[in-house]
């Protein structure tokens, strides 16, 4: 039994601003985590607690967060989550409370180490080291991430501790400024929500996701969240009205289960939205039905298809949407059967089936997955996917921000499982090419792979994968990688050694540059050492020597034009500078990305002082929210904050983003477009024109409009000054008889200015 605490038992310093109900409410806080602990507790657990506690609050005494709070209440949520929502135990609520200490505070690893030993310490300090991955610069970033990885590999209590700490911030970012609301979220949806995902906790997954959009796309998490609201009585209704029947059947059966709806988050409604291009009204899954069986592990399966038999008694399943995650579970762990049904009045609905066991995976991921894997042996899916990570980074060498981008979509992505010809699986992400697999079977498969047999057929090596597809590899001596190969491979295994065997080339071929290099010293009377090469670098501008040699040995420098050095001692030093172009600095180089909260005001005052474009990727129009990106030689390009690669942006780039905004101007029009989708009935292209260019005075700058079956689908190029004018037109053409769709289309979509 846990000890009751009282205010005075607990060493709490004193506050500067804390006064007696402060100090209550941390107690009280700290109470709540002893009791959800309680269950975990062992004999001298909790003084070990109270100790870290004690070092976290004294250490943290000081600090306020945002909102003005104690900043220990944030270590005692992050405790919380972890016990709570995630499942862990002890040692993990004793790294929380102290997982800001050594970044924040005077306390070190070697403190901790001496209170709590080293297993504790060492998850410290990997936490203490992933609080500087998304900030620092790319060369750093990457050596950060690649020691969290390895942590992560060897104890994932790091990442798990993490993504509590980051739901955490989230659900209190309220109190923060705009720009930093935008730049965590876009950290947050582009790396720790698919890292939540891949631990395979689906609830912390989709909250963080959510809060993200709340954020970047503000406008349509309120309508979302106020339509979901509107219809939570209708919805309920109808589950009622599907249930009953089901509930009716399952009690025949004699199994002890619990049936209830869920609403789906407010994400992954607005993506289907997206994705299918229609409004809220229209996306007929705004809820699933789950049921959950508990079921004895070896009847696990067999309850879980009765189920789904007594379902499709009742209603009728469409057979492309079952998901049979029983007899191969997700990578994360993820096991359930669903399917989707007709349910009463022609809607679909999802229902998902799972047992007890397979319901706790679901939503304590990892932590859950180790407990029901205890005593076994056996390397699972987990497992697995450490060691590939492991591989990854031990034989990596690269220091760019492409190694985020390389381990998210390698290891971040949802996966496929091929097969080989003798029938042993492979994991992969999703689209993968035989290629990917080649290199996933050994590396010399992949260096040297020239097609492949997919189901018996002959596929080129950039074919795409599907699940289930066996693949055999056809290789030959004479082949070897190519600059091609890195354009459609995504594993990171496979885009590493295809790198190192182009280098490994370029080496080969750079000999005889470095061989003309020395002639060329020697018979100057110069030597051929360090400083001499790095002039010759500096020279030619290229980036290092080894390019310097291989760019002499192809042709593309000429030696010829070292007419004009003289040698010193064995030294060489040039007399002019090189004719090579000057890069053009534009005043975005050097002051916005370093000026703190500096507000750019575009087509304003200063617009003539300052060189922007406006992203291609996105084709930006003012009344848009947008930000600044600072673009080496292109000067200030503006991105609209949902842009496709806005959150890439804004999570890797993070200094050299620039807060922005539009000054009114009527004067400038912008081309942005549109995409109409109706009836094709006589006349129909004649109203849409005339309320583009008769009532609204919009300028057209093409029109393609293609038709077939009795339906048109047609895009718009128009110059609108603002987004004002562009909304106004989007509600008159949806309002025109035989219209269906009207959506904003970016022009360019996929490219990044």
């Amino acid at each position: 039994m846990a000890e009751q605490v009282t205010v005075q038992e607990i060493a709490l310093p004193k506050y500067n601003l804390t006064d007696e109900q402060e100090k209550k409410l941390i107690i009280r806080q700290y109470r709540c985590l002893l009791k959800i602990l309680r269950p975990k507790l062992k004999k001298g657990n909790e003084e070990l607690i109270r100790r870290a506690f004690e070092i976290a609050a004294e250490a943290h005494q000081t600090m306020r967060r945002k909102s003005g709070e104690p900043y220990i209440l944030h270590p005692i949520a992050v405790a919380m989550i972890c016990v709570e929502e995630i499942g862990l135990g002890v040692r993990s609520t004793i790294c929380s409370l102290l997982h800001d200490t050594v970044e924040d505070t005077d306390v070190t690893i070697e403190m901790i180490e001496r209170e709590f030993g080293t297993e504790i310490a060492r998850i410290v300090d990997g936490l203490t080291k992933i609080s500087n991955v998304i900030d620092a610069n790319s060369s750093q970033q990457a050596e950060n991430f690649k020691k969290i990885l390895l942590t992560l590999t060897d104890d994932p209590r790091v990442i798990l501790i993490k993504l509590a700490d980051r739901l955490h911030n989230m659900r209190t970012l309220d109190y923060m400024k705009p720009e930093k609301q935008l730049k965590i979220s876009s950290e947050t949806v582009w790396v720790y929500a698919p890292l939540a995902h891949r631990m395979g906790l689906y609830n912390i997954k989709t909250e963080l996701e959510d809060l993200s959009m709340k954020y970047l796309e503000p406008q349509a998490y309120k309508d979302i969240a106020r339509k979901l609201s509107e219809t939570k009585r209708e919805r309920g209704r109808y589950i009622n009205e599907f249930i009953k029947p089901i509930k009716e059947k399952l009690k025949k059966t004699g199994l002890h289960f619990d049936i209830y709806g869920r609403p789906k988050s407010i994400h992954s409604i607005w993506n289907k939205m997206k994705k299918k291009g229609v409004d809220f009204d229209e996306v007929y899954d705004l809820f699933a039905i789950r049921i959950i069986v508990y079921s004895s592990p070896e009847k696990e399966k067999e309850d879980c298809w009765k189920i789904y038999s007594l379902i499709t008694d009742e209603y009728m399943p469409s057979p492309e949407r079952l998901r049979d995650w029983l007899s191969n579970p997700k990578s994360n762990g993820y096991e359930a059967l669903h399917t989707t049904v007709m349910g009463p009045q022609g809607r679909w609905v999802e229902v998902q089936i799972r047992t007890n066991r397979m319901n706790e995976i679901a939503e304590k991921g990892l932590a859950a997955h180790y407990k029901y894997k205890e005593g076994s042996n056996e390397e699972d899916r987990f497992d697995k996917w450490f060691a590939q990570i492991r591989e990854v980074i031990s034989s990596q060498d690269t220091d760019s921000v492409d190694f985020l981008q390389d381990f998210k979509t390698s290891f971040l992505a949802e996966e496929i499982y091929v097969y080989t010809p003798k029938g042993d699986v492979k994991m992969l992400p999703v689209n993968s090419t035989a290629l990917d697999f080649a290199f996933a079977i050994h590396s010399a498969v992949g260096t040297h792979c020239i097609g492949a047999k997919m189901n018996h057929k002959l596929v080129p090596i950039s074919h795409k994968l599907r699940s289930g597809d066996q693949v055999e590899i056809i290789t030959s001596n004479k082949q070897k990688p190519n600059e091609d190969w890195l354009k459609f491979v995504v594993t990171a295994k496979a885009k590493n050694k295809i790198k190192d065997s182009l280098k490994e080339e370029k080496r080969k071929i750079a000999e005889e540059g470095k061989i003309a290099v020395q002639k060329k010293l020697e018979g100057a009377g110069a030597a051929f050492n360090q400083h001499n090469i790095d002039e010759l670098v500096n020279f030619y501008k290229t980036p290092s020597q080894l390019d310097l040699f291989y760019n002499i040995a192809i042709k593309q420098i000429d030696l010829k034009e070292l007419k004009e050095f003289k040698v010193v001692g064995d030294k060489i030093e040039f007399i002019k500078p090189a004719k090579t172009i000057t890069e053009i600095k534009t005043e975005t180089d050097h002051k916005p990305s370093h000026k703190k909260d500096s507000e750019l005001i575009i087509f304003g005052e200063s617009s003539d002082k300052i060189k922007y474009s406006l992203a291609r990727c996105c084709n930006p129009i003012p009344g848009d929210d947008v930000f600044g990106f600072v673009s080496t030689g292109k000067g200030l390009i503006i991105h609209r904050t949902n842009c496709p690669n806005a959150a890439r942006l804004m999570a890797n780039y993070a200094p050299r983003i620039v807060k922005t905004k539009w000054a009114k101007n009527k004067e400038i029009s912008f081309l942005t477009g549109l995409k109409i989708i109706g009836m094709d009935d006589v006349g129909v292209i004649n109203k849409i024109t005339n309320i583009i260019s008769g009532e609204l005075k919009i300028n057209i700058s093409a029109l393609t409009i293609e038709s077939g079956e009795g339906v048109f689908e047609g895009s718009i190029k128009i110059f609108v000054h603002d987004k004002e004018e562009l909304d106004e037109l989007v509600d008159r053409l949806k309002h025109l008889n035989g219209i269906h769709e009207v959506q904003r289309l970016d022009l360019e979509e996929g490219t990044i200015a």
